[in-house]
Parts: structure tokens; sequence; C-alpha cells
């Protein structure tokens, strides 16, 4: 990427020509005027930036083009994206860290359709949807009789993947004991199924996710740290919605068209501030299930500010508006609701 320019005494038009053939800038033959030298040096650095400018945004438009539904122009989300990019075809884990919804699934995708193994089957295993006295048997498989229930053999969910990539979210909420068997897949590519004593080789590439802080889990001791830095080869932060508000009329638009089943919908103006004022605590996936809602109640081609969920709506409001510390509450509990998997944790929030 570096720009050349040959400075020679011992010139011809053949020279020349070679050397801007095998990738010169351009040629300057002695003697010169230090004018023509400095003109020279400005072309070549305006050349330069430009090169570089061009090669950013192939980069940035390639990325746009393969990525499907991850739409951004976060720049933050874009680095993020190269970097996912230039270790897809390596056999290397990756660990992917972001709130819920930020979408740290489709980042699995896409790793997986950039690598070699693009083919080969794509598992996904939501570690915290599963039973914790299941999960062992849906992730290492198990033979007849391995317990009460297990009528015949099963593979799980390492050997379908065989060859491929498995994604496992919400991998914080893995017990220690299966921790341990999933370091023992990570250090030397095998496993055992329940109920089985001989142990099966396998070949996965290994994609975790978390919305949690394994730092502290670790500091907790409900996270191994071996496994940490095992699945911590490479490791993205995805960049909560919040804090890219530049990619929320982007979304808007891929949603529109997703969902308006080609009807023609914009959104009113007051709508759209609404949408960059709300702070969207459960990200695209909360951006995407309100477009979704949106356009049904839209009427003549515009979702309105009435058509949005209350929540959003008073996100306009200024902080001088009247409003008891009773309501506040109220719509903030509201919110935790929404977002919480259960009581107990709104309770903690």
């Amino acid at each position: 990427e570096t720009t050349v320019i040959i400075v020679t005494a011992h010139g011809s038009i053949d020279t020349a020509i070679e050397a801007v053939k095998r990738g010169a800038y351009h040629y300057l033959q002695k003697p010169f005027d230090l004018k023509e030298l400095q003109l020279f040096a400005q072309k070549a650095w305006e050349y330069h930036q430009l090169a570089q400018e061009v090669r950013t945004l192939r980069t940035q438009l390639n990325l746009v083009q393969d990525t499907g539904d991850l739409i951004t122009k976060s720049r933050e989300m874009l680095e993020q994206l190269a970097l996912a990019s230039r270790v897809a075809d390596s056999t290397i884990s990756v660990l992917i860290e972001g709130e819920s919804g930020t979408g740290k699934e489709l980042f699995a995708q896409f790793i997986h359709q950039k690598s070699a193994r693009a083919q080969m089957p794509f598992v996904k295993v939501n570690c915290a949807a599963i039973p914790e006295q299941l999960l062992e048997s849906e992730l290492f498989g198990q033979v007849r009789g391995a317990f009460t229930g297990a009528v015949r053999d099963r593979q799980g969910r390492f050997e379908l993947a065989n060859s491929g990539s498995i994604f496992l979210d919400e991998v914080a909420d893995l017990t220690l004991g299966i921790q341990g068997k999933l370091l023992r897949v990570l250090q030397s590519k095998e496993f055992e199924r329940l109920g089985e004593s001989t142990a099966q080789k396998v070949d996965v590439r290994v994609i975790a996710a978390t919305n949690r802080n394994l730092e502290e889990a670790m500091k907790e001791g409900t996270f191994r740290e071996d496994l940490f830095y095992r699945l911590n080869a490479v490791r993205l932060k995805l960049v909560p919605l919040r804090d890219r508000p530049e990619d929320i009329p982007l979304l808007i638009q891929h949603f529109l068209q997703k969902y308006a089943a080609g009807t023609s919908l914009d959104l009113a103006p007051e709508a759209m501030k609404a949408f960059r004022s709300y702070r969207w605590n459960g990200n695209v996936r909360e951006l995407e299930h309100v477009i979704e809602r949106s356009i049904l109640l839209a009427q003549h081609g515009i979702i309105e500010l009435d058509n949005l969920p209350v929540e959003i709506r008073t996100a306009l409001e200024q902080p001088g508006d009247a409003r008891s510390l009773e309501e506040i509450e109220k719509l903030h509990i509201k919110r935790v609701l929404q977002q919480a998997k259960d009581y107990d944790e709104a309770a903690k929030i």
C-alpha cells in the first residue's frame, strides 16, 4: 500500500513504462527542479489518500453486501465485522459478547458462512433454554439406558456439527460440570456420550456468546478460568443500539422492507424522533418487534407517533414535563418487566 515515485539519473521511456507497470505512481528524471518534486509529492499524497479511502469503502461495501441481516454503518460494529471476517477461515474459537438483541447469532452465522466450513452444518444451542438435566445429553448425546427415559441412542449437537460449526449461546449458563466437558472438546477434540466410556473424535469450530460479564462470573466461581481462556481466543464486543444511533434509520428501513410485504410505508417525523430518543434496552430485536407491530397499526402508508408503544412515545417528553414520581416509577417498572426474563431478574434490576 506504499505509494512510490522513482527518481533516477539513468532513465529512459522504456524504464519509466516498466516502473509504472510494476506499481510505481510516477517517474521523475534527474536533474529536476525542487518545485517539480514538491508538486510530484503533493499529487502522490493526494493519490495515496484517495487509494486508501477506496480500499476502506470497498471493505465496508463487501461487508454490507455479505452480511445479510447485519445492517450497520457504525464504525465500531464495522471494525468487529472486519475482525470476524479475518478470523472466519480459521479453526480458532470465538467469543461474542453483547447485550440481548445486539445480533450475536447473526455474527456467528456470518463467521460460519465466511469460513471453509460454510457448506457443513451450523448447529445452534441456547444453553439457557434447555433444562440443566437435559443439557449434557443435548450437547454430547446418549446411549440407550444411560438414564431413565433414554430408550435409544441419540446423537448430540457436537456430533451433528462435525466438520462444521457449533454456536453456544448464553454459554455462561452452563454448569461447572458441563464446562469441564466442553473444555475437553476444545483441548482434545473428543467427548463421550452419556452412558458410554468410549471417546468420540469430533472436528467442530466453537463460537460462543454471552450477555454476561465472564470476568465477574470467574470471580464468583461460576465460570471456569481455563475454559474462558480457551473460548476467548478471539473476542468480539457488540455495541448496543443506544450507542450507535446512526444505525436506527438503516434498521428501520430494512425492517419496513422485510415486513411491509411490498407496501410502501414511511415514518412520520415525530415517530422517527421517538425512535431516536428511545433507549432500546432490547436492542435490534426490540426495534424489529416494534416495527412489525407498527406496520399492522399504520394507516395511509405512514407510521404515526400514535402507532408506537407508549414507552417509545414518552421517550420524546422533555425532563421538564409535569409527571408525578408515581407515574415515572410505574413506567420504569413496566420497561424493566418487558426486558427481564422473569420477576426475580426484574426485582434485582
